[in-house]
């Protein structure tokens, strides 16, 4: 029989129950869609460091044509952005990482890129670019294909300028101009984007 005295803390036993529970349950639901987010995103962690630089993911996705897979894709920022040119304002590091979901010819893929920047920006603009466009294009002609769960990387370094790295290995060639890393983000993140629905992930619209 309950007394006047043991009702009160009976009570709130019980809250307390029912809050730990409640807070277990909802771990276990967090826990559970990080474990079935899909394996070729997954392979983009949450969280990165490039260069002592902390960065976070802004968001991922899938770049398809037709019906196929093409590679994922991953945006990767110190601070979130919904727009490109919210991105460009954003002084510190960036990361676009790249996983490979068929095998592709590399130097093709370094002409759509080519084409993509072009795309995204006016003639003049573009002209301005050109000495990086080509020695991208060289990069990419070097490995000749690149092979499902190949990775590359498009790293920006304050004060040091893009980093392309290809399965973990820096390239050598240099691309110290901002509007170049600008001009690569508009592949994915311009008005006239590779694959509207990646822009859309990338710029956290499916957050997750």
């Amino acid at each position: 029989m309950q007394t006047a005295t043991t009702a009160p803390a009976l009570r709130w036993f019980r809250l307390g129950i029912a809050s730990a529970f409640t807070a277990v349950l909802a771990w276990g639901n967090l826990a559970w869609a990080q474990a079935t987010e899909p394996a070729e995103l997954a392979v983009h962690p949450k969280t990165v460091e490039i260069q002592g630089h902390a960065l976070q993911r802004n968001g991922v996705g899938i770049r398809t044509k037709a019906i196929f897979k093409v590679y994922s894709a991953a945006l990767y920022l110190e601070k979130p952005a919904s727009t490109l040119e919210e991105i460009a304002a954003l002084p510190g590091a960036k990361r676009v990482s790249v996983s490979m979901l068929r095998n592709i010819n590399a130097s093709e893929l370094g002409k759509l890129f080519a084409h993509g920047m072009e795309d995204n920006m006016d003639k003049q603009q573009f002209s301005k670019l050109i000495p990086g466009v080509m020695r991208m294009s060289d990069v990419f002609s070097r490995h000749k294909e690149l092979k499902t769960g190949d990775r590359f990387t498009l790293d920006w370094i304050p004060g040091k300028g893009m980093l392309l790295s290809v399965n973990g290995t820096p390239e050598p060639s240099e691309f110290t101009e901002p509007a170049f890393y600008q001009a690569m983000l508009g592949i994915w993140l311009g008005p006239k984007p590779a694959d509207t629905k990646l822009k859309q992930a990338l710029l956290g619209e499916e957050r997750n």
